[in-house]
C-alpha cells in the first residue's frame, strides 16, 4: 500500500482549507500584537568535523531540549558538516539573534518542525507538523512580556472555540528553590524536572518511584517534593508560598514567586485570571527554560457526536529562556527572552474531527464567480469575459469544454460552493450584458 512515512501526512483540499483557516486565525493574533514574521532554514547545525575558526559553537541543536535530544532527526555527514532538522523554532531563533547581533525583536514563526518521535496521529502528534511560535527578545521590565504572552494563548484559544481550557503556569527558578529546600542536588535538578513534567499523565505514586528508582533522588526528598508540586492556586497560593519557612529562605525560588505574583497582577488587569492556575508540577521538560513557564490544556472535548472525547493534551506552551542565546554568541552576550508555542497540530485534529461529526462542507478554494454560457459555440466570449475578471482581481473559474451543459455548470456551482454565476448567451452579447445569477436563490439580473 502506498502512503507516506510513518508519522506523517497528506493534506486533502478540505483539511488544507481547514489549516489554513486555522493558521491565519493565529498569525492575524500574532501580527495584532505588533510581531514581524522571520524564517529560518530547515536543516540546522549539529557540528562540524575537525576545528577552523569558526565564531558560531560546534552544535547548535544538541544539549538544549534535555531527554528530547533523542528525537532530533540527524542527517548524513555532507562534506564535514553535521546537519540535523530542526527539532523546534525556539532554538532556531535563538541562533539566528546571536549570529545578527539583534538585541530586541518581537516575532513569529510558523514552520515545520520535526521529532524522531512515537506518532499518536489520532491525539495530532506526528514527526513533521506545524509550530506557530510568538517570541519577545529584550531587555525589559519583568513580567509584562510574559503576561503578553499569555494574553495571547487566552486570545486564540478563545477565538477558535475550543471549549474549556485552563493555562498552567509556574517558575524554573520556583521549582529548583523546591528541590533545593527539598535535599535535591543541583546535578540532579533537571533530571528531577522532566519527571516532574510527567504528573499530568501519570500518578504521583508513579513518579515518585521513577525520582528514586530512575533518577537516583532519596526517598525523603521525593516525598518532600511530593508535598509542593501536588499544589495548584491563584494568588492566594502564591502568597501562601511566600510565607513558607522553607520556600521563602530560597533566593530562587523568593526571586520566582515575587515574580509570579506580578504577573498574576498584570493578568488581573488583563482580565484572564479565570482561566490560570499556578501549578507546581508543571516543568516542560526542555533545559533552556530559565524562569515563567505555561502550558494550556484543554478539559474536556465538548462533542456529543463522538462516543469518545479526544483526549489532545497540551494546546500551547512556552516560557522564559534568558541563557539560550548566550549559548550561540562567541562572548556569550545574553538576551533575555520569552516565548510561546501554539500547538496546532493538536487543535487541528480537533477541528477535523468536529468538522467530520458535523458532517458540515468545507469549500476548498475560494472562486467567487463562475463563467457560464447557454449555448453552444460560445467559448470565445466565456475567455474574453473570464480574463476580465481575473485582471479586475476577481476569482473566476470556467469548465474546460468547449460547450458545456448549462445545467452542468450550475451543478459545478453548487457542488464546490461557488456562490454566483455570470451566464453569457447570445441574446446577452446582442444586448451587450451579462445575466448574474445568485446560485442559492436563483434570483437573475441583467448587467
Amino acid at each position: 500500500v502506498l502512503c507516506p512515512g510513518q508519522g506523517t501526512r497528506d493534506h486533502a483540499p478540505a483539511q488544507a482549507a481547514l489549516r489554513d483557516r486555522l493558521l491565519s486565525a493565529v498569525v492575524s493574533c500574532f501580527k495584532r500584537h505588533g510581531a514581524a514574521a522571520i524564517d529560518t532554514p530547515v536543516l540546522e547545525l549539529r557540528g562540524r568535523r575537525g576545528g577552523g575558526p569558526f565564531a558560531l559553537p560546534q552544535e547548535t541543536l544538541m544539549g538544549k531540549y534535555g531527554e528530547d535530544t533523542k528525537l532530533i532527526y540527524e542527517l548524513q555527514d555532507q562534506g564535514g558538516e553535521l546537519l540535523a532538522l530542526r527539532y523546534d523554532l525556539t532554538v532556531p531563533f535563538a541562533r539566528y539573534l546571536a549570529m545578527n547581533k539583534v538585541n530586541n525583536m518581537k516575532r513569529y514563526h510558523v514552520a515545520k518542525v520535526y521529532r524522531r518521535d512515537n506518532p499518536a496521529t489520532t491525539r495530532g502528534r506526528y514527526r513533521e507538523f506545524y509550530q506557530c511560535d510568538f517570541d519577545i527578545a529584550g531587555q525589559f521590565d519583568p513580567m509584562i512580556p510574559d503576561a503578553e504572552c499569555l494574553k495571547i494563548v487566552h486570545e486564540i484559544l478563545s477565538d477558535l472555540q475550543l471549549g474549556d481550557f485552563v493555562i498552567k503556569v509556574n517558575d524554573r527558578r520556583i521549582l529548583n528553590g523546591v528541590f533545593a529546600v527539598c535535599g535535591v542536588p543541583e546535578s540532579k535538578f533537571i533530571p528531577a524536572c522532566s519527571t516532574v513534567d510527567k504528573l499530568d499523565k501519570m500518578p504521583w505514586e508513579e513518579v515518585r518511584s521513577e525520582m528514586v528508582g530512575e533518577k537516583g533522588l532519596s526517598p525523603e526528598a521525593a516525598n518532600r517534593i511530593g508535598e509542593y508540586v501536588q499544589l495548584h492556586g491563584g494568588l492566594d497560593l502564591i502568597e501562601r508560598l511566600l510565607q513558607d519557612p522553607k520556600l521563602s529562605q530560597n533566593k530562587l525560588a523568593k526571586e520566582g514567586l515575587g515574580d509570579m505574583k506580578l504577573l498574576f497582577e498584570y493578568l488581573t488587569l488583563f482580565g484572564i485570571t479565570g482561566k490560570i492556575s499556578f501549578d507546581l508540577s508543571l516543568a516542560r521538560g526542555l533545559d533552556y527554560y530559565t524562569g515563567v513557564i505555561f502550558e494550556a490544556v484543554l478539559l474536556q472535548q465538548e462533542n456529543e457526536h463522538v462516543e469518545e472525547p479526544v483526549s489532545v493534551g497540551s494546546v500551547a506552551g512556552g516560557g522564559r529562556y534568558d541563557g539560550l542565546v548566550g549559548m550561540f554568541d562567541p562572548k556569550g552576550r545574553k538576551v533575555p527572552c520569552v516565548g510561546v508555542s501554539i500547538g496546532i497540530e493538536r487543535i487541528f485534529s480537533i477541528l477535523e474531527q468536529r468538522l467530520e461529526a458535523s458532517g458540515e462542507k468545507l469549500r476548498t478554494t475560494e472562486t467567487q464567480v463562475l463563467v457560464a454560457t447557454p449555448q453552444k459555440h460560445l467559448l470565445a466570449a466565456r475567455l474574453k469575459l473570464i480574463s476580465e475578471l481575473w485582471d479586475a482581481g476577481i476569482k473566476a473559474e470556467m469548465l474546460y469544454k468547449k460547450d458545456p451543459k448549462l445545467l452542468k455548470q450550475l451543478q459545478y456551482c453548487e457542488d464546490t460552493g461557488i456562490p454566483l454565476a455570470a451566464i453569457v448567451g447570445e441574446q446577452e452579447l446582442a444586448d451587450g450584458v451579462v445575466k448574474l445569477r445568485d446560485v442559492a436563490t436563483r434570483k437573475e439580473v441583467r448587467m
